[in-house]
This record gives structure tokens, sequence and C-alpha cells, in this order.
């Protein structure tokens, strides 16, 4: 019995020492990239009272594990430096990191316009043959949705090859691979993207829960929520199975496609559109690592609340930049491409009014947004061709971040004035001056009187920075609008090659804002 005690004692008395061991999370790990020029946190876990010892380029910091075994240092801001480095880090046990860079890191977030591969690009094939950029370092988050927060995730940095850039979000990639070959320093790329997400799913679902604002949002999640946890949820849910079976059966008999499979409650509970999934899934367990600042595609997902999104989004940015604390860092999105049938008629758009949310978000201080009106595909609300949209949303950190002479915004709707019955709008950002692309008609314009009845209206370029707008059955108009629907046939841009933003000179109201919203 005594010796059984003894032995007891023993095994706890040598259990600590067997189970200490210096952990850190993906983000921080061999051939990372370090911004430079700024503070960078470096944070992992160890025995809680442990002394953590950090050492990199000239500089040591130190830290004691807390008594949740966390612990954080911040090492002082660097230049940028190509020269692989080695970080080391030491504790119960010491961790050697290699290859580490120091230059530019950006986030690529968003849903499936920013998740969409370079494996998919239309020049793929040659894109991957030229991908072999070792100062290029990828990282990608996995797809993780949950209301608890995640301090780390499943992933590794690499340097960019044809292989590791397959899988890369293709506008963070090309917008990445720019921002290497300018600026001759490293470059690091966090995707994170989640194809289909909604944007409240990006927030901390306590600061959205607490905002007056998004009260009906929330409150709706929180009926949802409840029911899809019920067992009428489950039994129907069931129930829907068995037909799908039936129904598959059939499918097969028939040589027809099977149909898809009903969406199972923990799917709806663990998905990308549940307030505060995704921070807590896919942003959380970044949060805090250095970084330049973000580049942003989405919308699709919030176009049938567009109203909303004009509050969402920028309160979005305002939260991360809070979680950050990193000041307000660069915020650069895509505005949503042209997509769906053109129309033949003027009149109203979910999407246009998605497109002037993101427009009006440009309020925040420290944004820009890359207009892409004419990249888009009709037949594909994943348009292919992303080099195109990476090159224009990164003459906004070249020209603000960066210091390069290059207009970054597109020609933007300033004012209008009538004159008999037509309208001159005046423009800002035209660059060089406006000018028509593929045929010489100005096209996208529409015109109305008191009566609100849209028509399409001839224009003309009158200056470097002015349009004029009638039509000959409206004698006497009072609004115009341009690039207003889903997928507008409009030709007006700046002489660098940057279309004129969508946009209206009208407050009529949304159709996206509910009957009862303020």
């Amino acid at each position: 019995m005594k010796k059984t005690l003894i032995a007891s004692l023993a095994l706890l008395a040598i259990a600590p020492i067997a189970s200490a061991e210096l952990k850190l999370p993906a983000i921080i790990g061999d051939h990372m990239v370090l911004q430079q020029k700024q503070a960078n946190p470096i944070w992992g876990w160890d025995d809680p009272g442990t002394e953590i010892t950090v050492t990199f380029a000239g500089q040591t910091k130190t830290a004691k594990a807390g008594d949740d075994g966390k612990w954080r240092v911040t090492l002082d801001p660097v230049d940028a430096n190509a020269e692989p480095a080695v970080l080391s880090i030491a504790g119960t046990s010491k961790r050697d990191l290699q290859d580490v860079l120091v230059g530019e890191v950006w986030m690529c977030s968003g849903q499936s316009n920013m998740g969409f591969t370079v494996g998919g690009d239309w020049n793929a094939e040659v894109e991957e043959l030229a991908a072999n950029v070792p100062n290029l370092r990828l990282i990608s988050v996995p797809q993780v949705g949950t209301q608890e927060l995640k301090d780390d995730f499943n992933g590794q940095w690499e340097a960019s090859t044809a292989e590791s850039c397959k899988g890369f979000t293709a506008v963070g990639y090309f917008y990445g691979k720019y921002l290497q070959e300018i600026l001759g320093v490293p470059v690091g790329l966090i995707d994170n993207a989640w194809g289909g997400s909604a944007a409240e799913a990006w927030v901390r679902r306590t600061t959205i829960e607490n905002d007056p604002r998004f009260k009906t949002l929330v409150d709706g999640w929180k009926q949802r929520e409840t029911y899809l946890q019920s067992d009428e949820a489950k039994t129907k849910h069931e129930e829907a199975v068995a037909k799908w079976k039936e129904a598959v059966a059939k499918a097969k008999a028939e040589g027809k496609p099977a149909p898809r499979a009903p969406q199972a409650p923990e799917q709806l509970l663990n998905g990308n559109a549940r307030p505060g999934n995704i921070f807590g899934g896919v942003v959380h367990p970044t949060l805090g690592y250095g970084i330049k600042g973000v580049i942003w595609y989405q919308g699709e997902s919030n176009a049938g609340r567009a109203w909303e999104y004009a509050q969402l989004f920028p309160f979005m940015i305002e939260q991360w930049r809070a979680e950050w604390k990193q000041g307000d860092f660069p915020f650069y999105w895509v505005q949503l491409a042209d997509f769906k049938s053109e129309v033949e008629q003027p009149g109203e758009s979910q999407w246009a009014e998605l497109r002037e949310s993101q427009t009006k978000t440009m309020s925040l201080p420290n944004t820009g947004q890359a207009v892409i009106i004419d990249l888009g595909e009709g037949n594909d609300i994943h348009p292919k061709n992303k080099h195109d949209v990476a090159a224009r949303l990164v003459r906004w950190p070249l020209a603000r971040d960066y210091g390069y002479n290059i207009e970054p915004q597109s020609p933007t709707y300033q004012s209008m004035e009538t004159a008999g019955n037509k309208i001159v709008l005046t423009f800002d950002h035209v660059g060089g001056g406006l000018r028509t692309v593929d045929v010489n008609d100005v096209l996208g314009f529409a015109i109305c009187g008191e009566d609100h009845q849209w028509k399409w209206a001839q224009a003309k370029i009158v200056g470097n920075n002015k349009i004029e707008v009638w039509a000959e059955d409206v004698a006497a108009p009072v609004a115009v609008r341009y690039a207003w629907a889903e997928n507008p046939v409009c030709n007006v841009l700046s002489k660098e090659g940057l279309p004129v933003t969508p946009f209206r000179t009208d407050d009529f109201p949304m159709i996206t804002k509910p009957q009862d919203a303020e």
C-alpha cells in the first residue's frame, strides 16, 4: 500500500514535467512574414508561470505565461528584410522558427469571389507557371463556424509555388504579387475567405447584439437558433432526409441528377451566416497578428438587405479595427461586379443598392473601393477574370500607403445642375478625363421627372469631368441614375481605365429598406 502511494506521488511529481510544452498558434511559424515598421505581437502557450524569451533581429523580449498558460510579447518595429532569419522562442522547451521574413502583410477576406482560387482564373495555367515567388508567403485559415472563440487553426505559412498558389485566393494572390514586385519587399497573405458568408458572421457576437441598429437581425437569429436546436427541427429534418432518399432513388432510376440533400440544423448553426460564427472560428485565431491592412470582396449574400448593409459594413470595419488595436489600418474592397440578365427597362435593383451602400462606406478613413462593373459575367456569379480585379484594387495601397503617383479611385458623382430639359453631371476623380469604351455612344444613364418614371437617357461627355443627360419624353427632369441594375449596360470610364462608379442623384426610398425601419 505504501509503495503504491509513493509510486503515485512520484508520478504526480513528474506529470507537469512530462506535459510541459511550448505551443505556438499556426499564424506564428516557419516561413511567416512579419509586418515591417510596426510593433508585432508574438504569442503562444506554456505552463503557467513559465518565463518566455523571444529573440529576433537583435532584440530580446520576455514574458511570463499566465494562469491560463497564455503569454505574449511585442517585438520592436524593424525594416523589411528578405534575408531568411530565425525567430527563437524559449520556455519549457525551445522553438526556432526558420525562414522568417519582414515585409508587408495583408489579410484577404470576404465570400466566394475572394475565395475564388488562382486555379479557377482564366489564365490559371500561365499564372501557375509564374508562381515561384519565394518572397511571397501564403497561409489559409480553414472555414470553422462557431460561437466559441477559437485560439488556433490548422494551417501553415508557405512560399508561393505553382502548387501552393493553386488553391489560394486569386484576387489576394495577384494583389500580393503586384505588391511584392513593385515594392521589392516580402509580402505575406492571410486567406480567410468563406463563400456565401454574410457580413454579420464576421463580427464578434456580443458587439452586434449590443448595437440597437441590428436588433431585428439579432432577434431573428435568436428565434432561428431556438428552433434549430428543438426536437421539432430534428424531426422535420429526419422526415426531409427520408423523402430525399426516395427522390435520389427515383432520379437514379430515371437517369436524372440527384437532388441536393436537405440541410441539417447543425449546418445552419455552424454555418457562415450566423452572427459571430466566422469571427469566432476564423478571425479570432489570427486576431492581433501584425498586418498592414485588409482587402475584402463580399456583399452578394447581403444584397437583399442593402439598406442595412450601409450600416453593417462600416460597423464591421470599425469593429475589426477596434479588435486589432492597430488604429485605422487600410481597408480596401471590391464593389459587386455585373451579374444576371441585362434589363430592358430602367428601374429598381437590390444589387445597385448594395453597391451604393459599399460606396457610402468610403466615408470611413483609410478605405477604398475598386469598381468592377465591367468585369463580371452575366451567367456566372464568380467571374473568372480576377487579375484585372486585383490590378484595380492594388491601386489603393500603391497611392495611399506606398506613395506612388497613381489614381486609385474610379470617377465618382459629385453634383448635378438642371438646364432646361437636361441635367449636367459633374464628377470627381476623373484622372485624365472621361471617355467611353467599345462604342462612341454614352451608355448606362436613366432619367426621370417628378413622376419618378425612369426612362433610358441619351448622354454626352461635355467636358473633362462633365456629362450632359436628357430624354426626349422627359421635359422636366429631376434625377439621374447610372449603371443602376444588377447587370447594367454602361461604358463610361476615366482615361486611366477606371469605370465610373454606379450612382443615383435621387434619394427615393430604397426597395431593401424594411417598412418598419426609421
